[in-house]
């Protein structure tokens, strides 16, 4: 089962013999979220590192809350870059979640220093970058960059909504995250939508049917 591979180099040095130097890896957290942004993030490793923490990298998916944070910070001091880009509640459903998913990236990308010049990304490509790039289907799990960016945005988007638990009490974010858990769908239902709800989704407008309106948090 893809499950159980553990990330590699070899996507990255693929692209090392066509001659790329700084490889960036890059993945997106909070697609599938009801409220929160959308947030991605772009890793570049440096090409020989070797580090004992490397063997515990896996998609952020498969690592518990303690695990991904003991990971975030030897991977932000040994990377040569890191970018992380964000698209809020309102502007996804201005533009949908498509949409900004890969504005999301497109800003974490454009905030490496120094920048990339190739770009794995987990199973979608950037249409705003014209840098070579390749999706990797299961990247997350297989490329040890894209798995290091999946850990950073995971990690910095949890914090994020942490935070928006003590602004918006009630709907319990720093346990579900703004994902539509059972616990958060009957917050949702109590209170009606937050200002952080995506308006677009559909359990977040069959809320604000029942519920108080987006308007009372004005």
């Amino acid at each position: 089962m893809v499950e159980s591979l553990v990330p590699s180099f070899l996507e990255e040095n693929r692209l090392r013999r066509q001659g790329y130097g700084l490889i960036a890896g890059v993945d997106e957290v909070g697609r599938g979220a009801l409220a929160g942004p959308v947030m991605a993030a772009a890793v570049i490793l440096p090409p020989k590192i070797k580090a004992p923490w490397l063997r515990k990298v896996r998609d952020s998916k498969l690592l518990s809350p303690e695990q991904r944070e003991s990971l975030f910070r030897p991977i932000t001091e040994a990377a040569v870059s890191i970018g992380v880009g964000s698209v809020d509640s309102w502007t996804i459903g201005a533009i949908g979640i498509a949409r900004a998913t890969q504005v999301a990236m497109s800003h974490a990308v454009t905030q490496l220093s120094p920048p990339a010049e190739a770009l794995l990304i987990d199973r979608f490509l950037i249409p705003d970058s014209r840098l070579p790039q390749k999706g990797v289907v299961d990247g997350d799990t297989l490329c040890l960059s894209i798995a290091c960016a999946s850990i950073i945005a995971k990690v910095t988007r949890d914090r994020l909504m942490t935070g928006f638990d003590s602004s918006y009490p009630g709907y319990l974010f720093r346990r579900h995250k703004g994902y539509g858990t059972s616990e958060h769908l009957k917050c949702l239902q109590r209170l009606g939508p937050c200002p952080i709800h995506r308006t677009s989704f559909q359990p977040v407008i069959d809320a604000s049917k029942r519920g108080q309106d987006v308007s009372g948090w004005m």
